[in-house]
């Protein structure tokens, strides 16, 4: 079966987004987000100072694109029709061309998840609402509201990417050692992962984000003191006995991925990193506990403060308890505090608090997480055990 979405799927998805449509008197939606024309089409476009769009009446699909990637799109499918421009800025501005042809199919109503391109790479250009002599309805969670929930096709392929993220850290870990340098290992790990996954599900394989090597892993900076700081950034340390690593991992499959973090320790733990290492796991257990349907994102993270609280470790906190993930890293609603909106089945997170103790180390394992109408059910299965994660120096 290949992994990705299937046409019957992306017809759901359309006839979802009309019925939407018809219930807000929308004639035509234009989006502009790669989000909006993934979910309806799958087709992925790369946004740079070109304009790309999609335009959808309930019937038909539109792409707009530079010419350059007119033989791009035609070769990709997945929509009815292209209309296309010379280049950007180029003698008409693009939008005025996009302009031209919405008036041309007599929309009275349009809705938009942007008035205008959004932008990127120096664009420069006009709202839509100033160059068109219709109403313009901005929608611009219309698409992300509804991708909340995953759909099983979905879920298949985020449980897909935990399977091969799992093997990234796998060789991560393997190819740990004092004396190697990050760069070194995570590259030897994700490049051993993508060729054990590429040759595993051969054509099978799609990702229509391109990625050269769709399953990785590393530290990102998180090493020994390094790992106190939540988004360090990777500047090839050398790995050192003592030293806490803080790591990542996922795999892009069929345009989604998943979220595999873990914390592990260079040789025999010093008694403060066991402590912390503990407290962090009991946080993630309180987290995993709470996560069932009908409770709030905000309540899991209260209970999880509220833990924190109770071991005198608020110092330590950082972040919020997690966030949503499907077709990006990070998608809302997010485990916080302040974020009211209820837990649901199909919906997925991660679960990752975290504590950083400054010029000592920090202490984070990630997992991501399906609710289920029962409670919830961890889609990453990669040990969190202390014992499971310690490298040995010998």
């Amino acid at each position: 079966m290949k992994l990705q979405l299937s046409q019957d799927e992306l017809e759901k998805n359309r006839k979802t987004i009309r019925k939407k449509m018809q219930q807000d008197e929308i004639d035509a939606l234009c989006l502009f987000s790669s989000r909006g024309i993934f979910y309806l089409t799958g087709l992925y476009l790369i946004q740079t100072e070109r304009p790309v769009g999609l335009l959808y009446d309930g019937v038909n699909t539109a792409a707009f694109v530079p010419a350059l990637e007119v033989e791009h799109v035609k070769e990709l499918g997945g929509v009815d029709e292209i209309i296309s421009y010379k280049e950007y800025p180029g003698e008409k501005h693009p939008m005025k061309i996009l302009a031209e042809k919405i008036e041309n199919r007599e929309v009275r109503r349009l809705g938009v998840d942007s008035d205008g391109y959004p932008g990127g790479y120096g664009y420069e250009g006009p709202a839509l609402s100033d160059i068109l002599d219709l109403d313009v309805e901005e929608l611009p969670k219309l698409i992300e509201n509804i991708m909340r929930v995953k759909s099983d096709e979905e879920i298949q392929l985020i449980k897909e990417s935990c399977r091969w993220g799992n093997l990234a850290h796998r060789y991560l870990q393997d190819y740990t050692k004092p004396g190697k340098t990050e760069n070194e290992i995570s590259t030897r790990a994700s490049l051993d992962a993508s060729r054990a996954m590429l040759k595993t599900v051969s054509d099978d394989y799609y990702s229509p984000k391109g990625a050269t090597m769709p399953a990785s892993a590393g530290f990102r900076g998180q090493i020994g003191k390094g790992s106190a700081i939540p988004h360090a950034l990777t500047s090839n340390k050398t790995i050192k006995e003592g030293q806490v690593l803080v790591t990542g991992a996922s795999a892009n499959v069929g345009g989604y991925v998943s979220e595999l973090e873990r914390t592990m320790i260079v040789g025999e733990p010093w008694d403060k990193q066991v402590e912390f290492f503990r407290y962090m796991v009991k946080a993630g257990e309180v987290a995993l506990d709470a996560i069932e349907p009908g409770v709030s994102f905000a309540d899991v993270d209260k209970k999880v403060r509220d833990f924190y609280r109770e071991k005198d470790l608020m110092d330590y906190w950082r972040h919020h308890t997690g966030h949503s993930i499907g077709f990006d890293g990070h998608e809302a609603p997010y485990l916080d505090r302040n974020d009211d909106r209820e837990l649901k089945p199909g919906m997925v997170v991660t679960v990752e608090p975290g504590l950083y103790v400054p010029e000592f180390a920090g202490f984070r394992h990630s997992d991501t997480v399906l609710v289920t109408k029962e409670g919830s059910e961890m889609l990453t299965y990669y040990p969190r055990d202390l014992e499971s994660l310690i490298i040995p120096v010998s």
